[in-house]
């Protein structure tokens, strides 16, 4: 949604003219020719306006800075879920898990919708890429380029598509497919009241953030002029997971919210992207300058950036710069006093003590950051800092003091105090190349690994655990504690245990296999195996499973015939029956053979 008083929005229809000046901002700069994101085509897309990202793609009065929704990104988003993309599912808005549920229960009502989605997931699988962020990023990539459904057809030429979309542009054929058979359109339709309530709670958030910048910069009201800056919201993806696109003039964040009950989704990270969107064309237009401060980069080569901060003397020095704004609007945690109303002389030098006391730990915990970021790296982070505060001091916006900032910089001496800082081991991951953190293994994660690595009753203390608190996943901890009774011979607790699992999970792969557990007990069911409830079971897991063959292959085993479990292969005789007590044949070995005649 654009962020002005005319879309979809009603109870937003009364913001202030300053907020709708402020949103429909565009830097009066000239055109970013910015290479840092490594998803960029060679050429500057701003340059074909028909090169640009659907998505980005603005309607005849649209605003250049708005927050929206895509359908496409919707579907391809929908299609990861139903393939196992499951990152973290249990901090995602409870939307992600109600088109979860819808997506099975066409998935269980349809064998062909079935087919498609095991289809869908083979292409994912073949295309996987270990870095998870990455690995999401190329579809995210993909489906900012789609027209909407049903044709979800890429708006340029294969070859013009970013690197990371071209490389699964194929999945197109597949996911229409899938998208018909399961009615994914219905699906965002139905959902899309949930949508628009988590657009309203980022709406505000993200007018404050992006007007607060605009005036401490002092940034000047614009018309649109083909840059523009979208944010776009997708509840199917992780939270943790923010993909930022710069392509050409276009500047693009795709974030998912979390289920928390503030803002939610990361503010900060959007101003981040937002201060590129402003600050980059101003520092790549004063290229002239950049030969004078390439020796900064020697300064950082043993810091803990990536190559393409080492290597590119513009990029280090925008990333400065917009750390030393992020520090200078930094606000402590504790509220500023309140002016007292009365004139009071004791209130008055009260008031003036304690806001003496605010800004001086203000100052601190500011400076604190530039420390911080210098030491990982940014280390023109406190000259800029400095300069910003004379800027302050002076009443100057960005725009009149970027020049005098680039060109009056004494090179030799931030080199020098470059080389003198010991860096820190790491950085925080850069927005605008998506990444995720390794997946911490806790919970119902470290009982799975135990129960794999023979440990039942490790498994078994956490899941009860799990069960004893009301927020977590007791599907998943019933399922853990039924295959343990299985284990240990129970086979009566196990049947329950299953159908409690059933009863209660939302997960397809849980659900089938707790089926398929269920038909094999009933196979084997002493002293008469019931092949009726066995094969019931099998169908029901067929109807509900997940897209990985091992799934289908099971259930297809059991209604084929009873399952049998595994016998092992008789072991050779290891009695004593040549055994000799007395020693002599071992004795007699030893002997030199007899001489030859």
């Amino acid at each position: 949604m654009p962020l002005k008083p005319s879309h979809v929005f009603r109870p937003f229809t009364l913001l202030s003219a300053a907020l709708f000046l402020s949103l429909s901002l565009a830097a009066t700069a000239q055109s970013s020719s910015s290479t840092s994101n490594p998803d960029a085509p060679a050429e500057q897309q701003n340059a074909n306006p028909a090169l640009r990202p659907r998505a980005a793609q603005i309607e005849q009065g649209g605003a250049a800075v708005t927050l929206e929704t895509n359908e496409p990104l919707f579907d391809m988003g929908a299609a990861l879920n139903a393939c196992g993309y499951d990152a973290d599912l249990d901090k995602s808005a409870p939307v992600r898990a109600a088109v979860r549920a819808d997506m099975n229960t066409a998935l269980a009502a349809s064998p062909d919708a079935r087919e498609s989605r095991d289809a869908l997931c083979a292409y994912v699988a073949l295309h996987h890429l270990n870095d998870a962020g990455l690995n999401v990023g190329q579809y995210v990539s993909l489906a900012l380029y789609l027209s909407p459904p049903p044709s979800l057809t890429p708006n340029l030429d294969e070859t013009e598509l970013p690197p990371q979309a071209a490389q699964v542009v194929n999945i197109l054929p597949l996911l229409r497919t899938f998208a018909e058979d399961v009615d994914l359109h219905f699906i965002w339709v139905h959902h899309r009241a949930e949508y628009e309530a988590l657009q309203a709670r980022v709406h505000d958030p993200m007018v404050h953030a992006v007007l607060d910048t605009n005036i401490y910069l002092h940034q000047p009201v614009s018309s649109y002029d083909g840059r523009r800056f979208l944010v776009l919201l997708e509840p199917m993806l992780s939270p943790s997971l923010i993909n930022a696109r710069i392509y050409g003039g276009d500047y693009i964040i795709v974030m998912s919210p979390d289920n928390s009950t503030g803002v939610p989704v990361p503010m900060e990270q959007i101003r981040h992207i937002y201060l590129h969107y402003v600050v980059e064309p101003m520092v790549y237009s004063r290229g002239s300058a950049m030969e004078r401060i390439q020796p900064m980069l020697r300064g950082v080569q043993d810091a803990p950036l990536e190559f393409f901060y080492k290597s590119d003397v513009v990029a280090l020095m925008t990333e400065c710069l917009i750390k030393a704004i992020e520090a200078h609007m930094f606000l402590i945690s504790t509220p500023p006093p309140a002016k007292p109303k009365s004139k009071e002389r004791a209130d008055v030098e009260q008031y003036a003590a304690l806001r003496d006391l605010y800004d001086r730990q203000t100052a601190q915990q500011r400076q604190a950051l530039v420390d911080t970021d210098e030491k990982q790296g940014w280390v023109l982070t406190g000259y800029f800092y400095q300069t910003l505060g004379q800027m302050g001091r002076n009443g100057d916006g960005l725009r009149d003091e970027i020049a005098p900032m680039i060109y009056g910089m004494d090179v030799d001496r931030e080199r020098r105090h470059a080389e003198e800082i010991i860096f820190a081991k790491t950085v925080p991951a850069d927005p605008l190349r998506p990444s995720t953190a390794p997946r911490k293994i806790e919970g119902m994660d470290l009982a799975e690994l135990d129960l794999m690595k023979g440990k039942p009753d490790e498994a078994a203390d956490i899941a009860e655990k799990t069960l004893a608190d009301p927020k977590t996943d007791h599907a998943r901890a019933r399922y853990v504690l039924a295959r343990i009774d299985l284990m240990q011979g129970n086979p009566e607790k196990a049947i329950q245990g299953f159908e409690q699992t059933i009863a209660l999970s939302k997960d397809p792969r849980t659900l089938a296999w707790s089926h398929i557990y269920l038909g094999r007990l009933y196979d084997m069911q002493a002293p008469i195996p019931d092949r009726e409830k066995a094969i019931a079971e099998y169908q029901a897991a067929e109807a509900v499973r997940d897209s990985l063959p091992d799934t289908k292959k099971a259930a297809e085993a059991g209604i084929a015939k009873p399952f049998a479990p595994p016998q092992r292969a008789p072991q050779p005789s290891t009695d004593d029956k040549d055994f000799d007590p007395t020693g002599k044949s071992e004795k007699d070995s030893y002997k030199p053979p007899a001489p030859k005649p």
